[in-house]
């Protein structure tokens, strides 16, 4: 197999791996037995929860090149408008907590839930709209290329470390080890960007 036929091979590798990472656990979510006993509404906000995990995977991986047949530039609009799903997929997730169960989700954005991971759930909440936010007002704002990547690293992996901590403190209808993995992929692609955009700090920047 020739370089151009191996290059071809590794990035089918990695669509396919990237398939199975946002698949596998709504696959297994779908079979879980607990959802027999939620409601239609409790149902939809935990699948847009996943759903926005996924995302979050995903938005690092487009910030960060790693997608094969995705150019830079249109890598950063595709992470636009992933951004802009994912903003949905948390209002989705939350609204439907909050027909099942108003006092629950009150008590989770007062931070007097008892329950540990409604807190984490609540801080990546507000991590992902403000980092939405701040994208649509960059340049309103006229903040300089240093410190706009600055705030909006720091709001994404805010993001990063609240959803994981949260999906992981959750005992429901995610099975847990495809759970697990596809947190940990979150976790790994978050890290590689971060190291990639020290690293870019400190060369110039190719154009593409």
């Amino acid at each position: 197999m020739g370089l151009k036929g191996t290059g071809r091979a590794r990035a089918a590798l990695i669509w396919v791996a990237l398939l199975f990472a946002v698949a596998v656990p709504i696959i297994a979510a779908a079979k879980s037995p607990l959802l027999a006993w939620r409601e239609p509404v409790y149902i939809a906000a935990g699948f847009a929860g996943i759903v926005a995990m996924a995302l979050i995977l995903i938005q690092p991986l487009l910030i960060g090149g790693t997608l094969p047949g995705l150019p830079a530039y249109r890598g950063r609009r595709v992470h636009r408008w992933t951004g802009s799903f994912l903003v949905a997929a948390v209002i989705l997730h939350v609204a439907g907590l909050w027909v099942t169960s108003p006092p629950d989700v009150m008590d989770a954005l007062q931070f007097v839930s008892p329950t540990p991971f409604s807190a984490w759930g609540v801080i990546a909440m507000w991590a992902v709209f403000s980092a939405a936010l701040l994208a649509a007002l960059r340049h309103r704002l006229r903040l300089r290329p240093r410190v706009w990547r600055l705030a909006h690293v720091t709001l994404a992996l805010a993001t990063v470390i609240g959803s994981v901590v949260h999906a992981m403190l959750i005992e429901g209808t995610m099975e847990t080890v495809s759970k697990a993995l596809l947190c940990g992929l979150v976790v790994v692609a978050a890290v590689n960007v971060l190291i990639d955009l020290r690293g870019g700090s400190r060369r110039p920047r190719r154009r593409t």
